[in-house]
């Protein structure tokens, strides 16, 4: 998969997508994500990208001809129209079901705004969806891009170990994971749960998926209303809500 982000900072981007497991996948080949300096598209001989809103307002507008022809560029480079996220907190918000849709195509691009947003007829010529990843504003798109740029990339194969680091964490499947623990087994007077060394398989993902529900029960009970759950899932959440009241 190939991911580009447009923006005006992309050494801030590169910084972190050069780090850790990303940093790995891409230089291993398992995803390739390529970082875009809006500027140096701008025809502006002082190489400005922005200018004061019409109507009046506080701060600047990102301008339409830097952004355009930066894709037009990337569009060209590429060989086909690849589909275009603006980060923006007027879009939908993010989901785990959205990355998995996202992590299925074959070319992404990531718009990220700066100051105070971009000329909307840009984006109501080249954008083909806006994602926002929570209800509050951020000093641009970066952030936002290289979160969406995470939650892809670990999803493609070999990016992570196996495909269990991913699929039985929090959101994959509409739950919140379950408690995790290590060594060593105590802890300031606090002893790892018992089951989880006890060898027996077959009680440690009972345990787990019971911990999944109560967890996503006390703090997201919004989630269950999606979650695939079983009979057995649904009894279990019975008794934790008896319980609850008596």
């Amino acid at each position: 998969m190939r991911i580009d982000i447009l923006t005006l900072f992309p050494e801030m981007c590169e910084s972190v997508l050069s780090e850790s497991i990303i940093g790995r996948a891409r230089a291993n080949g398992c995803v390739e994500i390529n970082c875009r300096n809006i500027r140096d598209y701008t025809l502006d001989k002082h190489n400005r990208v922005d200018d004061s809103p019409y109507g009046g307002g506080t701060g600047m507008i990102m301008q339409t001809q830097p952004i355009f022809d930066c894709f037009n560029s990337l569009c060209e480079e590429i060989g086909k129209r690849p589909h275009l996220i603006y980060l923006s907190p007027q879009g939908k918000t993010l989901t785990q079901e959205r990355v998995k849709e996202l992590s299925k195509l074959d070319n992404l691009v990531l718009l990220c705004g700066h100051y105070e947003g971009v000329d909307q007829r840009v984006i109501d010529e080249i954008v083909d969806e806006e994602i926002s990843i929570g209800d509050y504003v951020l000093t641009g798109g970066e952030l936002p891009a290289l979160i969406l740029a995470d939650s892809i990339s670990r999803m493609l194969p070999g990016v992570l170990a196996n495909e269990d680091a991913f699929t039985l964490e929090s959101h994959y499947s509409g739950l919140l994971e379950y408690p995790q623990y290590t060594r060593p087994y105590e802890w300031h007077g606090e002893k790892v749960p018992d089951v989880l060394i006890s060898g027996h398989h077959a009680n440690i993902q009972k345990w787990q998926r019971e911990q999944s529900l109560k967890r996503t029960l006390e703090r997201r009970p919004d989630l269950l209303e999606k979650a695939d759950l079983t009979k057995k899932d649904i009894e279990y959440l019975n008794k934790l809500k008896t319980a609850e009241v008596e």
